[in-house]
């Protein structure tokens, strides 16, 4: 499978890095290597990002002790549970050949991993047959360190088609949260992180986040220029709360140079599962750039 799609090639393109991203996506591999599976092995989460049977986007976290995500073999990956009932993936998750992105992020270390490829439905968990294979640098990720674990929960609390206000303070209020597209036969998940604030809550059914500059690729927005179907997920770190959003995105260009991302919310799922993890506060990212005046004010 090519590194690049055409939404990619042509996102590369207008922004104009195109050279720069050839040599960047050489870093893209089909192999988990030694340390990569050492480093799947150490985590405590996993986000995946995939479709489910109406063919929306979602990303979901699924948690278990380290271990529970492991390389077994060079190009496949095993995950040991699933997701609580409820979720919106828990479905999708067993659907043998459904495509299906990854990404482990460890916020004790800053450091990141995606591996994307066709998922394979097993007893007691799952697999991941790999085809692209990548870390990540480390900006805008904020250090935290794990505290505890909570066994019990209620699972998902509340559906909705628009955000409540408490989720649009929550919203307001992330330093993180996960992105799922798909393009070309192939679905993603990636992170977006920032200060508090870096997402903005234009209305209970639409947000807007800064586009800031990566490494590059723009397989993200590359794939929203093919398909602008995405799924958010936003973790509450010192809870262990999470919301999930399934809508459609779209890029807009600023004449500036900027990039901007709108997302319109068609579906909200709001959980506390068991399971989940808390974390310590933040140790925000050097990389964050600052919020405009009228950004930099959040609550809870």
């Amino acid at each position: 499978m090519d590194r690049y799609h055409s939404g990619s090639l042509a996102v590369q393109e207008r922004v104009g890095v195109r050279e720069l991203a050839e040599h960047v996506g050489r870093s893209i591999g089909t192999d988990i290597k030694d340390i990569a599976a050492a480093f799947l092995e150490r985590q405590p989460h996993l986000v995946v990002g995939a479709a489910d049977a109406a063919g929306r986007l979602w990303a979901s976290l699924l948690t278990g002790p380290p271990g529970f995500v492991r390389a077994v073999g060079a190009r496949r990956m095993a995950v040991t549970g699933g997701l609580p009932a409820g979720d919106p993936l828990a479905g999708a998750l067993a659907a043998d050949g459904a495509r299906i992105g990854t990404i482990a992020l460890d916020p004790r270390t800053r450091r990141r991993m995606r591996l994307n490829g066709i998922l394979e439905a097993a007893p007691g968990g799952f697999a991941v047959g790999a085809e692209q294979v990548f870390a990540n640098c480390p900006k805008y990720l904020q250090k935290r360190q794990p505290l505890e674990r909570i066994a019990d929960g209620p699972g998902v609390v509340r559906r909705g088609g628009a955000l409540t206000p408490a989720q649009e303070r929550a919203v307001r209020a992330a330093d993180t949260f996960f992105v799922a597209t798909t393009g070309d036969g192939r679905t993603e998940a990636s992170h977006r992180g920032g200060l508090p604030g870096f997402v903005e809550v234009l209305s209970p059914t639409e947000l807007s986040w800064p586009d800031y500059p990566g490494n590059a690729m723009f397989l993200t927005l590359g794939n929203l220029a093919a398909d602008p179907r995405a799924g958010l997920l936003f973790p509450d770190w010192e809870t262990g709360a999470v919301l999930q959003l399934s809508g459609r995105a779209r890029t807009e260009f600023g004449p500036d140079g900027g990039r901007s991302v709108v997302f319109r919310v068609e579906e909200a799922v709001e959980g506390l599962h068991p399971g989940r993890l808390l974390w310590s506060t933040p140790e925000y990212s050097p990389a964050n750039p600052a919020l405009p005046p009228h950004r930099g004010s959040t609550t809870r």
